[in-house]
């Protein structure tokens, strides 16, 4: 009797022959993936995480011979298309573009329909989107530094003006007057683009930009440029200083889209979608093209977003608690 009869024969007296062999038929007629993968893009086409989307999609589709569909599910701040992904099934088939708003939500919204760091598995930060602390001509400062004595001086009610209350460049405003001791008055718009209308115009001295809507204004000589608010240098504009290294050491602010799992997808594809998503990210052509739409590529482990996000969520609830700031 050969081995392998043997086994089978072992098998058959269990009852386990058809349970043994249900998982090989499967794994061997069902690699991943074995069909288009969607992935939910919580905000409307046009905006830097549905831009980033349609960069990073079309190299993955070619790395997985299999479509990328996007799925814009817009709406309160990201938490329907969140809310939609948390439901899906942990199979590598639908996937999650999320964003700051899910790092802040939390704490601006109370009580979610999932919770970002329960409900999901991290895979890897996609992008960053680098804010710029930008000025009317008519402020007298060239740097951070100036502008925070300028701030000080009389009492003077600067005002700043952002995409919404509670969005990523009103946090920044509200962090900076915590760290700088300043009183910034926060003017929420509906969108980036009345806010830097209304900068261009004077209607409000100061704001706090992504790249996409500040760049073209900046390189015309429209606005100024005191600060980049990130860690480090933005490659966008290399020659313009960290706010931090322009005097307000420690200050970091930034947006960011990252790429999401529902929970209980298997280890061993989220390594291989790490893989592959971060190997996409390394592409020097898809570097440039989210370059051009004034984002930087930002690839990393699942274990770094893991600390990232976390550390995010811890940060901007103490802004949001410190400043009182509400949801509407």
């Amino acid at each position: 009797m050969t081995c392998s009869s043997a086994i089978r024969r072992r098998l058959l007296a269990a009852g386990l022959l058809g349970i043994a062999a249900h998982p090989l038929r499967s794994l061997a007629a069902d690699p991943w993936p074995a069909r288009p993968v969607r992935l939910i893009v919580p905000f409307p086409p046009g905006g830097p995480v549905d831009s980033t989307a349609r960069i990073v999609t079309q190299k993955l589709g070619e790395a997985w011979r299999q479509s990328v569909v996007i799925d814009n599910r817009p709406g309160a701040g990201g938490t329907i298309g969140a809310a939609a992904a948390a439901r899906e099934a942990p199979d590598g088939y639908t996937l999650f573009l999320g964003s700051i708003h899910h790092a802040v939500n939390p704490s601006l919204m109370g009580k979610l329909p999932y919770d970002i760091e329960k409900d999901f598995a991290p895979v890897s930060f996609a992008a960053l989107f680098p804010v710029f602390l930008v000025a009317h001509p008519s402020v007298p400062a060239s740097n951070v530094r100036e502008l925070i004595a300028y701030a000080k001086q009389g009492g003077r009610a600067l005002a700043y003006g952002s995409s919404g209350n509670g969005g990523g460049t009103h946090l920044a405003g509200e962090l900076f007057n915590m760290e700088a001791g300043t009183k910034l008055q926060h003017v929420p718009y509906k969108g980036s683009g009345p806010a830097m209308n209304d900068l261009l115009g004077g209607q409000v001295q100061l704001m706090f930009s992504d790249a996409p809507t500040a760049l073209q204004h900046i390189r015309g000589g429209r606005i100024k440029v005191l600060g980049v608010a990130g860690k480090t240098r933005s490659s966008l504009l290399p020659e313009v200083p960290t706010i931090d290294e322009s005097g307000l050491r420690g200050y970091e602010a930034y947006s960011w889209a990252a790429l999401f799992a529902p929970a209980r997808t298997p280890q061993a594809l989220l390594d291989r979608i790490n893989a592959d998503f971060n190997g996409v990210l390394n592409d020097a052509g898809v570097r440039q093209r989210l370059q051009q739409a004034g984002a930087e590529a930002d690839p990393c482990s699942q274990q770094q977003m893991r600390e990232r996000l976390h550390a995010e969520i811890g940060k901007w609830r103490r802004v949001i608690q410190t400043a009182g700031i509400t949801a509407g």
